[in-house]
């Protein structure tokens, strides 16, 4: 079969550099775990280096032509492709409740709710590792007190201890994005259990960083704190101004004060 056509809708941009692919697999640890599951393949530039490897290598791939070249050209991942959509898909048709890690090359158009589902399987994933643009990547990794510090930094650093890799140059896809890469990788902290409530943590997170400008008295208006713990210091504070740890303890706060 011919090569697959990178499809814009999909955010398709393939890798044709073959030492960075096997840099990224080489990211994986390969320990706690004995499955990986690869998130859009495309033509299997990373799949053939996972392959090598002793883990049991599945895919996930939406384009059904991706899909028919992955099946000729990759017999070891026979009965291993999954031609389903990622952030809809049950995963645990094929996993069954097991440790596994998720790797790929991310399309940017999806690559953070890609993060978001799989923040939803953290119980299952230690370990994540991937492309993405890299501003993203940057944003997931990043500390306190920057602009690109958000949502998407906090939670994922809740659970996991998160590691900016190395930049990727457009001219190594096909066609090549018109924004650089990079590569991180995150590893599931050996005690990822919140000491508060996570959905109200999940809550707090993101109805704080919706209005980042604003102190969190003002922010978190909506959570009908009372009167008295909105007197306390930290609501002096902007969003980006609190690390993790930080945002833990405001939430046990909350929690104590009725919410």
């Amino acid at each position: 079969m011919e090569k697959v056509k990178a499809k814009k809708h999909l955010g398709q941009h393939f890798l044709k550099d073959e030492s960075i692919a096997k840099d990224i697999a080489d990211t994986l640890s390969l320990e706690g775990y004995d499955d990986v599951l690869e998130i859009g393949p495309g033509m299997g530039v990373l799949t053939k280096y996972l392959l090598d490897k002793s883990i049991n290598t599945y895919v996930i791939e939406i384009d059904t032509e991706s899909v028919t070249y992955l099946d000729e050209n990759y017999p070891k991942l026979r009965d291993k492709i999954i031609s389903k959509d990622f952030l809809k898909y049950n995963i645990n048709e094929i996993f069954e409740g097991k440790q596994f890690a998720i790797i790929g090359n991310f399309p940017y158009n999806i690559s953070t709710q890609i993060v978001f589902r799989a923040l939803e399987y953290r119980d299952q994933i230690p370990e994540f590792a991937g492309m993405f643009q890299k501003e993203v990547a940057q944003r997931i990794c990043e500390k306190k007190g920057t602009k690109a510090y958000g949502i998407l930094s906090v939670l994922v650093q809740a659970f996991y201890d998160a590691e900016y890799l190395f930049t990727v140059d457009e001219n190594v896809f096909i066609p090549p994005p018109k924004v650089k890469s990079g590569v991180l990788r995150l590893r599931r902290k050996k005690d990822y259990s919140l000491p508060c409530g996570e959905k109200l943590f999940f809550t707090v997170v993101k109805t704080a960083f919706q209005q980042r400008r604003k102190t969190l008295r003002n922010s978190l208006k909506t959570l009908n704190l009372s009167d008295s713990l909105r007197e306390d210091k930290v609501f002096d504070l902007r969003p980006e101004q609190l690390n993790v740890e930080q945002f833990i303890e405001l939430t046990q706060k909350i929690e104590a004060d009725g919410v």
